[in-house]
Order: C-alpha cells, then structure tokens, then sequence
C-alpha cells in the first residue's frame, strides 16, 4: 500500500470536504467489492495451495495416514485434519 498525497489526486472541493472530518491523519479508503481481490489471486499464491490441498485429500482417500502426510508436507497433524475433513 503506497501513500498518496490528497492535494495531489482529489479535486480541491472534494478535499475541502474530507478536511471537515480529518486534518493531518492518515486515513485508508478500501477498494470497491468490485476490485478486490482475494488473498494469492494475483501472484498464484492461492492456487498452489488449492493444488497441494487437494493432492493432500486425494492422498488421504486413497488411504495415507494423516501423521504421514503431515511428515510429507511439513505440516501439523492438525492442519492436515482440518484440510481433509473439511468440504
């Protein structure tokens, strides 16, 4: 997240405006629903562990003990529960 100076982007009426509820104060303004993106969709991030997580469950059905699985991938036996137990 990069600071911006509001003189610099908004108009000077919309400014004025702002300035009637915060002077000097650092304020964050969210991105629309519409622009948001989730967690690791922009660097893949997310994708990755969507693939390991089902290789884990894939594994799992096919019968690999949980505490082997999370030896395998360097994992709690409690993360690999919740990630096989849950839809």
């Amino acid at each position: 997240m990069k600071c911006v100076k509001a003189n610099l982007i908004l108009p000077e009426s919309l400014l004025a405006e702002i300035q009637k509820y915060v002077q000097g104060e650092t304020i964050y303004i969210p991105k629309t629903k519409v622009t948001h993106q989730k967690w690791g969709t922009r660097t893949g991030g997310r994708k990755l562990l969507d693939e390991r997580n089902t290789a884990i469950k894939s594994s799992f059905r096919a019968g690999t003990a949980i505490s082997q699985l999370a030896e395998e991938y360097f994992l709690s036996t409690e993360t690999i529960k919740k990630i096989v137990y849950t839809k």
